[in-house]
């Protein structure tokens, strides 16, 4: 090792015949930014976009995007049972990954219908069952879910990428037909907002919104380290199981409504209606209604009878009802 220079750490040699960023090899900083490449393996950063390498499959997992593979067959198992999947399902599944949830599935159902936006895992998932019995069970769509319209399923069993719960548990629920139930892995926390009951610390409007389109229990908690890479937070499955028929309402409209009374949730509900930008806003809709359907315009009676419920109320202990 060559000596080291006054106020200089020693530099660490690369062991022979390995490359940067080979199992047992250094690799230094890379030429375009980022940050050091550390031992294959490690959690890296190019960028803005975090990487992790696993080496035995010799893939690289990018966990900004959310690929953590479900590793613990005790897990998939679990998440089968609670699913009551039956020989004649058709079963929507979202980010198979490597397939460990996959092929589990297809062993008991009609049919999967994997939706993966990265080639890569598309290719991996397909030579796993390649060859095999399963293979005529499998269609894969390559593609993002929240850009697509989805198919026509029975269940969606899924380990979701975490960065699109939200959009994608409201796109599920606005699916038509209707179908029997979703078993979703999420965050924990966002699992807990869906699940959480008014007048607690995480009813929020995502909890009022999913528990107005349908039924919502929490199943079972998972931990980071059945995960490979493992997360930097702990896991829920959950089990959704849709209204039918669905509340006579408009989404949209009732969405509307449910964002300005979430605004400050902690505000009784007159002071939240009451500002000035909601005023304006209720009283440019109020008029676009009116004109729609050759009325009067009577603000002054609109405003009189906007609040039906008690204003002194604070919005996160009501009840919506429908």
């Amino acid at each position: 090792m060559p000596k080291a220079r006054a106020g200089k750490r020693p530099r660490r040699e690369r062991p022979e015949g390995k490359a940067p960023g080979e199992a047992g090899s250094w690799g230094g900083r890379p030429r375009s930014g980022g940050s050091w490449v550390g031992w294959a393996g490690q959690e890296r950063r190019y960028g803005c976009v975090c990487v992790t390498l696993c080496c035995s499959a010799g893939i690289l997992f990018n966990t900004g995007a959310g690929q953590h593979i479900l590793k613990n067959p005790l897990v998939v198992n679990s998440i089968i049972e609670k699913a009551a999947l039956r020989r004649t399902d058709v079963i929507l599944e979202v980010g198979p990954g490597t397939g460990n949830l996959t092929v589990k599935m297809l062993e008991k159902v009609k049919k999967v219908i994997a939706c993966e936006i990265d080639p890569r895992l598309v290719g991996e998932l397909q030579k796993r069952v390649q060859g095999t019995c399963l293979a005529n069970k499998l269609e894969i769509k390559v593609g993002d879910v929240l850009k697509t319209e989805l198919p026509f399923f029975d269940a969606c069993v899924a380990n979701l990428p975490y960065q699109i719960s939200s959009p994608f548990v409201f796109k599920l629920l606005l699916h038509r037909p209707f179908f029997r139930c979703a078993i979703l892995m999420f965050q924990r926390e966002f699992a807990l907002r869906l699940v959480a009951k008014p007048g607690t610390k995480l009813y929020c409007r995502l909890s009022i919104n999913t528990q107005l389109l349908a039924r919502v229990d929490h199943l079972m908690k998972v931990g980071k380290n059945n995960f490979r890479p493992p997360p930097k937070v702990e896991s829920s499955v959950v089990r959704i199981e849709p209204k039918n028929p669905p509340p006579p309402i408009n989404f949209q409209e009732w969405d509307g409504l449910v964002r300005i009374a979430f605004v400050r949730k902690n505000k009784t509900l007159s002071a939240a209606f009451k500002s000035s930008a909601v005023e304006q806003l209720l009283d440019h809709n109020y008029r676009i209604h009116c004109s729609l359907h050759n009325r009067t315009v009577a603000w002054l009676q609109f405003r009189r009878h906007s609040f039906l419920i008690d204003s002194t109320r604070r919005v996160k202990d009501l009840y919506f009802l429908i």
